[in-house]
């Protein structure tokens, strides 16, 4: 699957894409690659504050439970509540219907702290190898 070059990416493996102010967050296609089927996806509730960095929420698979971690701070304006009833979406649209949350960014600027989608490719073959 392509890299989305609209997107920036962090070490955790997670992306963002901010539009109109909000930013919208989900796990990158090697992310749900690595984890296998997903069975369980939790989510933080609506109004929530994350930190960067800190866990906003787990995503279960056949293989391992793992964290997924805040790639910049805010307040979560929106969940995805398709997740909770189908997670195979991540896998099957981990960029588009599988995204996880939306966030109203402390400040929308940090996202360029974040790494751009050839930067995140190569952060990726390195993983790799």
């Amino acid at each position: 699957m392509q890299t989305p070059a609209d997107l920036r990416y962090s070490e955790e493996h997670e992306w963002v894409r901010l539009a109109d102010g909000v930013a919208t967050i989900g796990i990158t296609d090697f992310a749900q690659e690595e984890l296998g089927d997903i069975v369980f996806v939790e989510l933080p509730a609506v109004g929530a504050r994350l930190e960067v960095g800190k866990p906003l929420g787990v995503v279960e698979s056949v293989k391992a439970v793992s964290d997924v971690y805040a790639p910049i701070a805010g307040t979560v304006a929106a969940i995805n509540d398709k997740l909770a009833a189908n997670p195979e979406i991540v896998n099957q649209d981990p960029y588009g219907e599988g995204w996880m949350l939306r966030l109203k960014p402390d400040d929308p600027s940090a996202i360029g702290a974040l790494m751009t989608a050839a930067a995140y490719e190569a952060f990726v073959a390195k993983e790799k190898a």
